[in-house]
């Protein structure tokens, strides 16, 4: 490739196919996750930021500036919303929204159950989303106008399913079970399920969801990254969402058809 061609200016978004967002989206997920873990097994510096458990490392902060670098090369004119801080304003209508580490207290205690995410939204209800799991190797991309894949391959697609007969992907933070505006619903999906299992990463357990490894996930008040890049996934491979307020929280809802009008019945009491 010739200077001239590395430095010329991107395409405008008329220009941007969703297919060339899925491309662009796989490589943010697998640079900023390879970068993370690098980082990680060269010793890395915590911060708590609102629990033991909620902590942020120079990791989080390289990997979104990463991610944020390639997009204003790629993607000038697009608006960009990170976890760590980031917020570009954009020229129109087109976000991505980044989480650069997510499941961070897994990450900072040597699981493999973390990923770096993204998602891109714009007009017309478009999302795409991307997940990558840098110990396993996996990416997922998938969204409103791309089947989901992962590693290349398209998934089956979600059919109909039943919570009771399912697993529950889901997130309480313990403090949170004393306060019975979040407790009580939350016991109650968890019970209509056949098993439940709280894992600690969003991203991965929606990656998860649309591969059919869990029947639904369910997580209250979701930040646009711990949501969006997932959401796309489900979506993508023919699953359900759905948003619902009970007690005065918002609860996010993803999984196979039937299975996730269930959980929201049983979240709404």
């Amino acid at each position: 490739m010739s200077p001239d061609t590395r430095h010329r200016r991107p395409p405008s978004d008329e220009a941007v196919t969703p297919m060339a967002d899925a491309d662009l989206a796989a490589r943010l997920v697998v640079d900023a996750g390879s970068l993370a873990r690098r980082l990680r097994e060269d010793g890395l510096d915590v911060r708590h930021k609102t629990s033991v458990s909620d902590v942020v490392t120079e990791a989080d902060n390289a990997a979104e500036h990463q991610i944020t670098a390639l997009l204003a090369t790629h993607r000038p004119d697009d608006g960009v919303l990170g976890e760590e801080g980031t917020l570009v304003p954009g020229r129109h209508e087109r976000r991505w929204v980044v989480d650069p580490v997510d499941g961070t207290y897994n990450f900072v205690n040597g699981s493999d159950y973390w990923c770096s995410a993204v998602a891109v939204t714009g007009p017309d209800d478009y999302l795409l989303g991307a997940v990558h799991r840098p110990v396993t190797g996996d990416t997922f991309v998938g969204g409103s106008d791309v089947p989901t894949r992962r590693n290349g391959v398209p998934v089956a697609r979600l059919a109909p399913g039943d919570l009771a007969a399912g697993s529950l992907a889901t997130y309480l933070h313990p403090p949170f079970f004393a306060d019975p505006d979040l407790a009580d619903p939350f016991h109650r999906v968890s019970r209509g399920a056949a098993t439940i299992r709280m894992l600690g990463s969003g991203s991965v357990d929606l990656a998860s969801v649309a591969c059919g490894v869990h029947t639904v996930w369910c997580q209250h008040s979701c930040p646009e990254w711990d949501w969006l890049p997932g959401r796309a996934l489900v979506e993508g491979a023919g699953g359900v969402c759905a948003t619902v307020e009970v007690n005065g929280y918002d609860w996010f809802v993803a999984g196979r058809p039937g299975a996730v009008d269930q959980a929201v019945a049983l979240l709404r009491g």
